[in-house]
């Protein structure tokens, strides 16, 4: 449940909601190695819908060796991050009822505007590679 808790969460983070499985993998290695508090975090994102499944549900889609986070994956995820005054879960009403009308705020925006910054630069030195080799 973690796993699919933390997929969301990076791709919603991407541009586009869209990575490739590196990506994918060097992000979830580095929040796995971050400590409790990550772990800790999934797990009460994750009670909020306990019979979340992100394949079956339609939550992602697989496109050209990555991942992206469907509109109906958006909603899930700002409907486990929603604060409210108790606790809450999602058993009475499956996913596809879930709707919301703000979205939450997201806990890797901050790290948006380095990784375009290194996504910038990877273009670049492929550029710059493939006129070296031409």
């Amino acid at each position: 449940m973690n796993f699919q808790v933390t997929v969301l969460k990076i791709l919603v983070s991407y541009p586009d909601g869209f990575a490739i499985m590196a990506d994918l993998k060097r992000d979830m290695a580095i929040l796995a190695t971050s400590g409790r508090d990550w772990s800790e975090r999934t797990k009460r994102l994750a009670a909020r819908v306990p019979d979340l499944d992100i394949f079956s549900q339609a939550l992602i889609e697989r496109l050209n060796g990555g991942w992206r986070i469907t509109e109906k994956g958006k909603t899930v995820l700002d409907f486990m991050e929603a604060r409210s005054s108790g606790p809450q879960t999602a058993q009475d009403a499956p996913v596809e009822q879930l709707s919301f009308a703000e979205p939450a705020p997201r806990l890797l925006v901050s790290i948006r505007a380095g990784r375009n910054q290194r996504l910038q630069r990877r273009r670049a030195a492929r550029a710059r590679a493939r006129a070296k080799a031409s």
